[in-house]
């Protein structure tokens, strides 16, 4: 044996002291640690991140719509892209699954055609860049977590955060409430009266007026978003059966005992424990006898491990907002039941969107 393979390091060599059979009773060699692999997926989840933002911008899944199926010149002549920094845009986008490549022609597969086209049955398209919140706040979290608010909170200038945003998930949480019909039947009650709590674009409202030609809806939000939920209402032709409500949702007066139904549609994770106790307890006293509310929103599972969304949306809300963070199931159900609230269900219309229904005593 020659001396360069006699001092050969062997693998994991910082494991032979301490795993050899005097140790642990087995061949060191037999114990092989973690792989990297979960490391580099985070770190190269911030690439394919402003991968998939550059994209949206550049038009790539719109452009793959119209020529699909195509090569690499068809497609960079359409966006005006170089082919060198062109090839890495679309194999990169192929890799991390947005879209797909047979025999170098480029095609949207389902995912794309149905979510990252402009024009798609349920476009996010919209909802990439604006989703993080604040992206300075991101590069500051450590110092966010240190000190327990974020340098600059989206309650800094809240309508200009929120109204690209709620412009953005419009489509999203329209689905969910549509499909949440089929699971809470709103729709057998006719003429509802409706109280949309943070409205944004008022997709719940537009659910559930589209669903009952008798219903009503009273619609809040802050006075510098809710034009967007009277102009994309007034778009779909149920703005007359609307009653507008612009103000602080803590605090605007609302009529007590006088609804069918109250709606919290993803706000109570940005207004933190109190707040969201506060919000259920004003849904509760705005129904009437046997009223329901619905508390719509991202939550951690109980034992804050096995729902990885709704814990790392608590990380964007700590990252975004002052008092912001998700809540756990037992949380939530716990302060429907304080409030008042009985015959409470869990229910997920669509992926990740569940949502509480409780009724009011009547």
């Amino acid at each position: 044996m020659t001396q360069q393979a006699t001092e050969r390091d062997a693998p994991y060599p910082e494991l032979k002291k301490k795993h050899t059979a005097a140790h642990v009773g087995t061949p060191w060699s037999d114990h092989k640690p973690p792989a990297s692999a979960p490391v580099w997926g985070v770190i190269q989840g911030y690439g394919n991140y402003w991968l998939l933002v550059s994209a949206v911008q550049l038009g790539v899944f719109d452009a793959l719509q119209r020529l699909q199926p195509c090569r690499l010149g068809v497609i960079c002549c359409e966006l005006d892209v170089p082919e060198r920094t062109g090839l890495f845009l679309m194999d990169g986008l192929v890799a991390i699954g947005m879209i797909e490549q047979y025999c170098d022609e480029y095609r949207l597969g389902d995912l794309a055609a149905r979510y990252l086209t402009t024009d798609g049955p349920a476009s996010m398209a919209d909802l990439i860049a604006v989703a993080p919140g604040p992206l300075e706040n991101w590069t500051d979290l450590a110092n966010t977590f240190r000190h327990g608010t974020p340098s600059t909170p989206i309650e800094n200038d809240a309508p200009a955060f929120y109204l690209p945003l709620v412009e953005a998930t419009f489509p999203t949480i329209l689905r969910a409430a549509t499909r949440a019909d089929l699971k809470i039947g709103y729709s057998r009650r006719r003429g509802t009266r409706l109280l949309d709590l943070g409205a944004g674009c008022g997709p719940w409202t537009a659910a559930v007026l589209s669903k009952d030609p008798e219903a009503t809806s009273t619609v809040n939000d802050l006075p510098g978003v809710i034009g967007a939920a009277e102009r994309t209402l007034r778009r779909l032709g149920v703005a007359n059966r609307v009653t507008w409500l612009p103000g602080d949702f803590h605090e605007v007066a609302i009529e007590s005992g006088a609804y069918d139904m109250v709606v919290l549609g993803h706000v109570i994770r940005t207004e933190g424990a109190d707040g969201a106790r506060h919000l259920i307890s004003r849904a509760f006293d705005a129904l009437k006898p046997e009223g329901r509310v619905v508390v719509a929103d991202y939550f951690r599972d109980n034992t804050r491990k096995f729902n990885p969304f709704g814990v790392l949306m608590g990380v964007t809300m700590v990252a975004a907002t002052r008092r912001g963070g998700t809540f756990t199931n037992g949380e939530v159900s716990e302060w429907i039941r304080d409030a008042g609230f009985h015959a409470i269900r869990l229910v997920e219309p669509i992926g990740f969107n569940q949502m509480y229904v409780a009724e009011k005593s009547g």
